[in-house]
Order: structure tokens, then sequence, then C-alpha cells
């Protein structure tokens, strides 16, 4: 089934039950009025909505009316915990290569992951807005589960039975905030704003044979300023999957219900053409360009965002429908 979560002028919303084609939706009142009621009671309200969904798909839905990504707030608008990866190493050792820095040998075996801020989401169509730009505003285009209860000491295969829903996130970035802060040896914080999330959050039965052991092998599709600058494969070279991401949360403490993990940036390795290497799938971020601007040039050519620039960021299924809705957003300034 798929999930999203209506503006209703409150911090949680509505929750909505939304038809496979995106076209559709149905409030799910008198089942649950928000996503979190479900993620903690799921064995008992997921059936319900189920139900609905069927109907919903069926056209019997009585109350049923057009869906509108512009109503959305986050799936799940504020959460107990996002927890981001960085799962694809072909991102990490193009950045460290354009640094002229080696890849340490434990990024190899060990998911790299930050906490970021969980208590403001933005939805899909909702602004990105900044400061400034000179703090180098950038996209990241990832993918994201939302989980049950996971127990501490759980294993990856453990952990995979413990994802509840898949969506996809703009994992906003304010790169020249970031070597300061890294500097300090505490890790991220002011240099990860609001990150959004896509209009709906999808059970792993919607994506079919796609989800394999935690990978989703679907075409993960970036738009910068209305040009495709991203065609990455999400599932083939992810190197941490989602259950060892959560697992690696596990070794120490619980992960409950409504916790966020995120992918990382979707990264894939360059390809030879005639001898020369060609990064032929794009790229799912703006500093990954300049890392191989840099690496290829000696220097990046590419600026990051702008005041009144927009990104967008899709998925869509083997039959080449949308997953997961758009998420379509403009970079803007803080109101003074």
């Amino acid at each position: 089934m798929k999930l999203a979560t209506y503006k209703d002028g409150s911090r949680d919303g509505q929750l909505v039950v939304v038809s496979r084609d995106l076209s559709t939706a149905h409030y799910a009142t008198g089942i649950a009025n928000h996503l979190q009621q479900v993620l903690d009671d799921w064995n008992f309200l997921s059936p319900q909505l189920q139900d609905l969904y069927d109907a919903l798909n069926q056209g019997k839905a009585r109350h049923a009316f057009p869906f509108d990504p512009h109503m959305c707030m986050a799936p799940l608008s504020r959460a107990y915990q996002w927890a981001d990866g960085s799962a694809y190493i072909n991102h990490v050792e193009l950045v460290r290569l354009a640094r002229n820095s080696e890849v340490p040998a434990n990024y190899y075996t060990e998911p790299l992951m930050y906490q970021g801020g969980s208590d403001d989401f933005l939805g899909p169509r909702d602004d990105v807005v900044c400061v400034s730009e000179a703090h180098g505003i950038d996209f990241e285009a990832e993918i994201a589960v939302v989980t049950g209860d996971v127990p501490m000491g759980s294993t990856p295969e453990q952990a995979l039975d413990g994802i509840r829903l898949v969506m996809l996130a703009n994992d906003v970035s304010l790169r020249h905030l970031i070597p300061d802060e890294l500097a300090k040896g505490f890790g991220f914080f002011q240099s990860k704003p609001a990150t959004a999330f896509s209009p709906v959050a999808v059970t792993l039965d919607e994506l079919g044979e796609a989800w394999d052991k935690g990978r989703l092998g679907l075409t993960l599709q970036s738009a910068w300023n209305g040009r495709t600058v991203g065609m990455c494969d999400a599932g083939e070279e992810m190197t941490f999957h989602f259950g060892q991401l959560i697992a690696h949360i596990c070794k120490t403490r619980n992960v409950r219900a409504g916790s966020i993990v995120g992918s990382g940036t979707v990264s894939n390795r360059a390809t030879e053409v005639k001898g020369k290497k060609e990064w032929t799938r794009g790229y799912s971020c703006i500093a990954e360009k300049r890392a191989i601007e840099t690496i290829q040039d000696g220097k990046p050519s590419t600026d990051y965002m702008k005041f009144g620039d927009t990104i967008r960021i899709e998925m869509k299924g083997r039959d080449g429908q949308s997953v997961f809705g758009a998420i379509e957003q403009k970079i803007a300034p803080l109101a003074k």
C-alpha cells in the first residue's frame, strides 16, 4: 500500500491512503489519524489500511478524492529518529580522491552514519529555505526506510524484517559549513538543515522484485533546474544494504518504531568509454559532480545551488509509473 500525510494545520497532519497509480486518495479516519499510530501498532492497523487501499484501487472507496502532492507533508511529519548513512562507497571514494585523501579501510566494513534533525521535515513540494547562498546549497537524492521496532543486537537479516515502508529523500547539505563542523570532531549539525521526503511511503510488496534483500534496484532520477543530471541505479552498487545500516545502529541500542534510516547519496561508478572514464549515469548531488571535475580537470567548475533553483527527485517502477511521486522543490531565501 501507499501512504501519505496531508497538511491540515497541525504538526502531524492527517494520514491518507493513496492509490497505486497516485491518482486518488482516501483519509484513513477511523483507522488511524497519523502514520506514527500505525507504526506503533502495525500488526493490528496495517491490515485495515490494506483493506482501504484495495477498495481504493478497485474504485470502491466511498469518499475518494484526487490526490494532490502539494497537500503533502513528509509521510512521517516528524520522527523519533532520522539516521542517515553513506551506503554507496563510490561516493566516498570520489570525494576522497578529489581531496587526495585515502578511504580508511574500515569504511569498507562498517557504514558511515550520522544522526540528523528529526523534529522538522519538509514536504515534497515545500521550499528549501536557506539563510545564504554562500553556505553551498546542495541536494542529495537518496532512498530511505521507515522502521518498526528493531531490538539491540539484531543481525542485518533480522533488521530487514523491521522495515515497514520505503520512500525517497532530499537530504539537503550546506557544503561550505561542513569542513569546519567536521574539524571539531563532533559531526554534522548546522550543515544539515531539514530533509524532505517523497509524497508517499510504500510497503515492500509494492516494490515487487525490485526490492532485493534490502536494496532497491530501480533508477533514481534527479533533475536540476529542469535538466536531468542523474539517472543512478540505486540497487546494484549499494555497498551496505538497509539491513546492515539498521543493524549498525542496533549494535548498542534499540531502534524504535518511527525511525527513518537513509541510504546516503545514491552513486554509481564510472565506465570506460574509449579508454576514458565517464560517469554516464550522472550524479545525485552536486558535491559528487564537483569531485569528478576536480579529478578530471584539477578543479571544480559547477557551482552549488542558487535562490530560485529547482530540484526534482523521482523513481519510476519497471512499468514506467512513478512509485513514490516526485520531490519538487525550489531554493528560497529566509524571509526577513
